[in-house]
């Protein structure tokens, strides 16, 4: 891309009036006060002043065209080059180019203003080029996700159609159309959540309420879901009050919850606990699903992250990233522990 143009208003040439009117003032005003106090001890005469007064006034105003000249160059070299590279820099940015950056003039230690202000321009598009690649898998998993519901949608009513379709197919594939239309309705809704609580556009209202009531409420939730898996259910609920916000926090535990469904076979086991601790308080949901490995519980907070395909169907990858930023606004903590093969537990404690 073409370098950055200045604009025709800025003046780039060497000899600036302004600068030289300024530079003549104090030349002047130098020279005034140095012949001042030079004749105030000699004995010259009017006349030889008011003679050399026509050459002196030459003087001033080539010394002052000379600083002028000079003080151009100083601008050109230690501040338009530097002003150039980062306009050409930043022009590059506003047109979408994120990989812009900027090479310091100075090493460390020999810094100065421009080197802080490219440093700070580094990192910015450094962070823009972050948030434009999320955006765009973003963008690109939302699109994947909606197809595939879609799709289920699609082909099923055109198999609906068909006027000589047995019963029991028709009442089979207008089960599925419910079934995917559902996940669309959740994935949308998801989708909505999280783009609130990332644009703050949802805020705590912290109130005290018994948290060991609304734990035992999402289970009760779910009892139709565990008990069709014919899982075991093992709580150990303590009662205790806490101040949150209750209705984001039902996120939390109904998403973990759901999950530790999803992710355990029939015949398993699900935990809940919940103990008080230093004024707070410590819920733990434990699995014995199917764990998962080191590097899908590094990545299992992340939008659309879904570590185990098997059960991909069964989610749309957005639900532990709903969970971790109701966590980081109400200021609380999650962590997660995993053994591949033999279950999870996610541990959130409230401050």
């Amino acid at each position: 891309m073409k370098d950055y143009k200045f604009d025709k208003r800025v003046n780039r040439s060497l000899f600036n009036l302004r600068s030289y009117l300024y530079f003549f003032l104090l030349v002047s005003s130098l020279v005034s006060c140095s012949f001042l106090l030079f004749w105030h001890n000699m004995d010259i005469s009017f006349n030889d002043v008011r003679g050399n007064a026509l050459l002196t006034f030459g003087n001033v105003l080539v010394l002052s065209l000379l600083c002028s000249v000079i003080d151009g160059i100083r601008r050109k070299y230690t501040v338009e080059r530097p002003v150039k590279r980062i306009l050409n820099a930043t022009h590059r940015l506003t047109k979408g180019e994120f990989e812009a950056r900027i090479e310091p003039f100075h090493n460390l230690g020999r810094m100065n203003e421009f080197d802080v202000i490219i440093g700070d321009f580094n990192r910015m598009a450094a962070e823009l080029s972050s948030i434009e690649t999320l955006r765009s898998d973003f963008i690109a998993n939302v699109s994947h996700e909606l197809k595939t519901p879609l799709a289920v949608i699609q082909n099923y009513a055109t198999l609906l159609q068909n006027p000589v379709l047995p019963k029991e197919k028709h009442t089979e594939y207008a089960r599925t159309i419910t079934q995917a239309s559902r996940r669309l309705s959740e994935l949308i809704t998801n989708i909505l959540r999280l783009n609130k609580l990332e644009n703050q556009q949802i805020f705590p209202e912290a109130r005290e309420y018994p948290l060991g009531e609304q734990l035992r409420e999402c289970l009760l939730g779910f009892e139709d879901a565990w008990e069709k898996k014919g899982l075991t259910l093992v709580t150990h609920i303590e009662d205790t009050d806490i101040k949150a916000d209750a209705e984001l926090l039902t996120l939390v535990w109904n998403n973990l919850i759901s999950n530790a469904i999803k992710f355990t076979d029939p015949g398993g086991q699900i935990t809940v606990s919940l103990k008080e601790s230093n004024g707070g308080a410590i819920v733990q949901i434990a699995d014995t699903g199917c764990g998962m490995s080191p590097e899908i519980g590094r990545h299992v907070f992340e939008k659309f992250y879904q570590g185990d395909k098997a059960h991909a169907t069964e989610g749309n990858g957005l639900g532990l990233a709903l969970v971790k930023r109701v966590i980081d606004i109400v200021g609380a903590d999650i962590k997660v522990e995993s053994i591949y093969g033999q279950g999870s537990v996610f541990t959130v404690t409230l401050f």
